[in-house]
């Protein structure tokens, strides 16, 4: 007897059509679902029953939209107090579960920044990166690290403040190189007064808040004093500080007149592909830009892009008062609304249509139309590339998602393996890992060894990730399943290799490890894949050229995490491992005695007179530095 139709699973329209009926005339955001449990799209809507309903009605779905009601299994709705929270949270949804059918910014990077930290009596001058945790004045965004940097050289030239940690300034008895090449003005050996030095402080956030030319006049008239005063040394360094102030403007190309602080996004669209170039305005200068190329479909709307693209960027970022575009986004004014009640104050978004804030978005405009050029010549070549892996390695498909492995170490010591990952788009450097070898059982230099660590963490840490993403209702982990394992050596750590895997069950990974030919010459690597004889490939074959390159990167990241873990190790104060010697005791200890060895050297009674070290601290010291 056939199953009754009845009590099958409602689905698609007729399961939306279902949902309607208990929704509320309210705002709020809902999810479609797959059969997995994954998450289809995530939207917002001022009446979730108005708003859902149309979904049920077939009308005006593109091929596109039809596809994703078609799918849908479930759906979950969330009502909210305002449609500006509705807004909120669906930016926030959509970043966290990365559903398939939404707009998607990718390669969403946090930017580095200035900050003048003033929780010292000497002003600290340093790049940061993440929350405002530190108590001084931020100025940023900047576009990227090198732009951070060459402003960061620069401001030291002008400004001589101080970049050392606090540890070092507290244990200097004479000045350090920076003295030495005008990039410091010594203030921890008393060179400079901490007054003085306090207003090359206030110059300096005068200058980054937008008064540059205040600043160098100042300079300027100081300038021409001691030049009148026959002070000529004085006056030619006052002369070089002008200098390194003005080349920041001849650096940054363009710094507009009539935009103090704005964010400026311009989109071009073609084949399916989009780029949005941002350029960042702060205090009258421009401090860079980054080309972004979002996750979209052929059949979104330009507006509708601009929306969902400027809502994620903001997620976690702070808001400009003013935001240029070159295309309207869609609920323009819903969006700002939501920027201002996140931000505290209002927020502009405007779509200039003429003078120099136009300027600004066309100019924008032009890198977004050649950006988005390059990346499809190069996603072209990529392609070509990829299929050749597939062919030379004998793949069901061209990879999707390769991952790279290799280690370095030096006699053992400081030892890491290093993971980075390349796919259609090139090198994906968000998603590269560093492992600290931490195995216990591991011989010293044992390479095989190493490997298996490495893998077996990051393998079961994949299967907590998938399963954890299952739960959740996402799609995918935040480090995706590899089509493909390059392994930098020969058969013996493919064997390693493999029998991690068979341990965790993981079989559906294809293998394959890159040998250096017997003279260790770039053009005769060896390639092993289990089961098989090793097999080498045309000295001139682009596919061979592009696994060097893949083979080159992991070496080249392993190698640099090593060293920054080794130079980590070597500048590790050992006060740093006694109980009970915080941040403030160690300063006081390093003003005390000069250094650690100084310390080392001090006697209980000499230890008590510092001021925080009680009896028991003062013991504790004392025989850490004679323990052995």
């Amino acid at each position: 007897m056939p199953d009754d139709v009845s009590t099958a699973p409602l689905k698609g329209a007729a399961l939306i059509k279902d949902e309607v009926s208990r929704l509320p005339d309210r705002p709020g955001v809902y999810r479609m679902m797959g059969d997995e449990g994954e998450v289809l799209y995530v939207g917002k809507a001022r009446s979730l029953k108005k708003r859902v309903i149309q979904y049920a009605q077939g009308r005006f779905h593109t091929q596109r939209i039809a596809l994703m009601v078609d799918l849908t299994r479930s759906m979950e709705f969330v009502t909210t107090r305002t449609e500006t929270d509705a807004l909120l949270l669906e930016i926030n949804l959509i970043k966290q579960l990365k559903p398939r059918f939404n707009v998607l910014l990718r390669d969403d990077k946090s930017f580095p920044e200035i900050v003048i930290r003033r929780e010292h009596k000497a002003a600290q001058l340093r790049k940061h990166r993440g929350a405002h945790t530190i108590k001084g004045d931020y100025f940023g965004p900047f576009a990227s690290a090198g732009a951070v940097n060459r402003t960061l050289n620069t401001l030291q030239k002008a400004f001589l403040l101080r970049s050392c940690s606090d540890s070092v300034y507290e244990s200097r008895t004479r000045p350090c190189m920076l003295h030495q090449i005008r990039r410091c003005s010594a203030p921890c050996t008393g060179l400079i007064g901490l007054e003085d030095y306090n207003g090359l402080v206030e110059e300096a956030g005068e200058f980054l808040h937008g008064k540059s030319r205040a600043v160098m006049g100042k300079i300027a008239a100081e300038m021409q004093a001691a030049s009148d005063e026959m002070e000529f040394e004085r006056a030619a360094r006052l002369r070089d500080r002008i200098r390194a102030l003005a080349s920041i403007a001849q650096e940054q190309q363009i710094n507009p007149e009539t935009v103090d602080e704005a964010d400026v996004f311009a989109l071009f669209a073609e084949g399916g592909q989009a780029c949005v170039q941002v350029f960042f305005f702060r205090a009258g200068q421009n401090w860079g830009n980054r080309a972004y190329f979002p996750r979209v479909d052929k059949s979104d709307e330009d507006a509708e892009v601009m929306e969902a693209f400027i809502g994620q960027f903001y997620d976690d970022k702070p808001i400009p008062k003013l935001i240029l575009t070159n295309v309207e986004p869609a609920e323009r004014d819903l969006l700002a609304e939501a920027f201002a009640f996140k931000g505290g104050r209002k927020v502009e978004i405007s779509t200039p249509q003429r003078g120099e804030k136009r300027q600004l978005v066309q100019h924008a405009f032009t890198n977004a139309r050649e950006a988005l050029g390059r990346k499809m010549a190069e996603s072209s070549a990529q392609t070509k590339l990829l299929a050749g892996v597939c062919e030379a390695f004998n793949l069901d498909a061209p990879p999707e998602r390769i991952e790279v492995y290799d280690n370095s170490h030096i006699m053992g010591t400081n030892a890491v393996g290093g993971m980075i990952v390349a796919g259609p788009d090139g090198f994906q450097k968000s998603q590269y890992r560093k492992f600290n070898i931490k195995g216990t059982d591991i011989t010293p230099g044992d390479d095989f060894g190493m490997m298996k660590e490495v893998l077996r963490r990051r393998f079961a840490r994949l299967a907590k990730e998938e399963e954890d993403a299952l739960l959740g209702g996402q799609t995918e982990s935040k480090f995706a399943r590899p089509d493909l394992l390059l392994i930098d050596g020969g058969m013996g750590q493919i064997n390693a290799v493999m029998e991690v895997l068979a341990d965790l069950g993981v079989d559906d990974i294809a293998v394959v490890g890159v040998a250096k030919g017997p003279d260790r010459d770039a053009g005769l690597e060896r390639f092993f894949i289990p089961g098989k004889p090793y097999f080498m490939l045309e000295p001139k074959s682009p596919v061979l050229y592009y696994l060097q390159r893949l083979r080159d990167e992991a070496h080249r990241f392993a190698i640099g995490t090593h060293r920054a873990k080794r130079s980590a190790e070597m500048k590790k104060n050992p006060l740093d491992e006694i109980e009970g010697v915080g941040p403030g005791r160690k300063r006081a200890l390093l003003a005390a005695f000069g250094s650690a060895r100084g310390v080392s050297r001090a006697g209980v009674e000499d230890l008590l007179k510092v001021e925080g070290v009680s009896a028991p601290l003062a013991e504790r010291i004392y025989g850490f530095f004679r323990k052995g």
